[in-house]
């Protein structure tokens, strides 16, 4: 039993990545429910899958609105048979302490899927809290986690953290990298999803070209395709086509997706006049590889201070279409560490616009560069697969219940 606010068709990386494991699960014979939330409380089956929803809102307001998530998922949960293992991921927050409880009450295995670390991230969002609460925060948190029988997280960086820092016994911690759209390497994958009417309804309009929304000549495209949210820094982005805009230079930036964060950037945009911005809408999943195979170069953004709290999962999509990346971030974290151990592209601090105008240009400029920063992609993808995180996923649920079948 899987449990977690997003599942599709909800949008949101976790809910995505969800979907990918329930359904290779139940295809190997795993009776798989899944609670999760929409826009009303709903059951149905999908792909073998039990899912079941609560109402909530697709984005709960403040601390309130996700308690009431919680507690919903929690209770909804409760309600459902034993199963040999319940999986939390991390949205809501302290979905481990649900978990927790719901584990020790029905009797079976917990495993706390980590994405993303609270309360540790919640400074680098801006959150500030009371030392009381953060501490009444950290110690459920980590009660939680110490008491599930294991924790996977999606990068070194954070079993680093949590083995070091958090106090977490290193054999409770498997570290399973995040993966790819399944629709950017399986082209049956997106044949699927013309009889899949939560992700292509029969009445939604045949999608428009790509490239053909961007009324412009062709540019040399720096892409970012994904959430702007809070962990995302976009200074030195603006700096950098701010000064390339003054040169009169070819290359543009197009942000694909929607939200607050591109509010703000639209805004920055018109007051700085930089026609060298362009954004482009959510775009439905069936045109997912077009979409990101336009981008020459993928751009990929996390604060300095989210280092082992967090692994941006636009990394993945930039490997899957074999395109060299420019991340903006800490040196010291799993994003960095995979561009550096292919090759795959250029790591750059926070704030330093000088030399990322110069991965730019390079780039731009260098086939050699591009070729190489690709030829390392081709590489990277041959490993982050979601045929190898799957099946290490998998394998961690089987190391947990294959005595009790063997007993049985």
């Amino acid at each position: 039993m899987f449990i977690n606010r997003v599942y599709p068709p909800l949008r949101g990386a976790t809910g995505r990545l969800l979907r990918d494991l329930a359904r290779s699960f139940a295809r190997q014979g795993w009776h798989v429910t899944v609670v999760t939330s929409g826009e009303e409380a709903d059951e149905s089956y999908e792909k073998g899958i039990h899912v079941i929803r609560v109402k909530g809102s697709p984005k709960p307001c403040g601390e309130k609105g996700y308690l009431w998530v919680w507690l919903k998922l929690f209770f909804a949960a409760l309600k459902q048979e034993k199963r040999h293992v319940v999986v939390t991921l991390t949205d809501p927050p302290l979905l481990a302490v649900a978990g927790m409880m719901i584990a020790r009450l029905k009797g079976c295995y917990h495993i706390n899927w980590c994405q993303d670390l609270y309360p540790e991230i919640l400074p680098v969002l801006g959150l500030k809290y009371s030392d009381f609460w953060v501490n009444t925060f950290t110690s459920l948190q980590r009660r939680a986690m110490n008491g599930s029988d294991k924790v996977i997280v999606n990068g070194r960086c954070m079993a680093r953290y949590l083995t070091h820092e958090g106090g977490l016994d290193a054999r409770k911690v498997a570290v399973v990298p995040n993966w790819p759209d399944m629709e950017l390497i399986d082209p049956e994958a997106v044949e699927n999803l013309k009889e899949d009417a939560l992700e292509f309804p029969e009445d939604a309009q045949p999608p428009r070209p790509f490239d053909k929304q961007l009324k412009t000549r062709p540019r040399f495209r720096i892409l970012y395709a994904g959430n702007i949210g809070l962990s995302h820094p976009l200074d030195s982005i603006i700096e950098a086509a701010q000064a390339l805009e003054e040169e009169g230079s070819d290359i543009e930036f197009v942000f694909v997706g929607d939200g607050k964060g591109f509010d703000r950037l639209a805004q920055i945009r018109s007051d700085k006049g930089l026609d060298n911005i362009r954004f482009i809408p959510f775009q439905p999943i069936i045109q997912l590889r077009e979409v990101m195979e336009s981008g020459d170069v993928h751009l990929i953004s996390m604060k300095e201070e989210a280092a082992g709290f967090m692994v941006p999962s636009k990394l993945y999509s930039a490997l899957a279409v074999a395109r060299p990346c420019i991340f903006i971030g800490p040196e010291h974290c799993e994003c960095a560490k995979v561009i550096r151990d292919y090759g795959t592209g250029v790591v750059v601090p926070q704030g330093d616009v000088k030399t990322l105008l110069k991965a730019v240009k390079t780039f731009r400029d260098s086939g050699e560069a591009w070729f190489g920063a690709h030829n390392g992609a081709l590489k990277a993808r041959e490993i982050y697969t979601p045929y190898n995180s799957i099946d290490a996923w998998i394998e961690r649920a089987w190391d947990l219940v294959r005595k009790d079948l063997e007993i049985k």
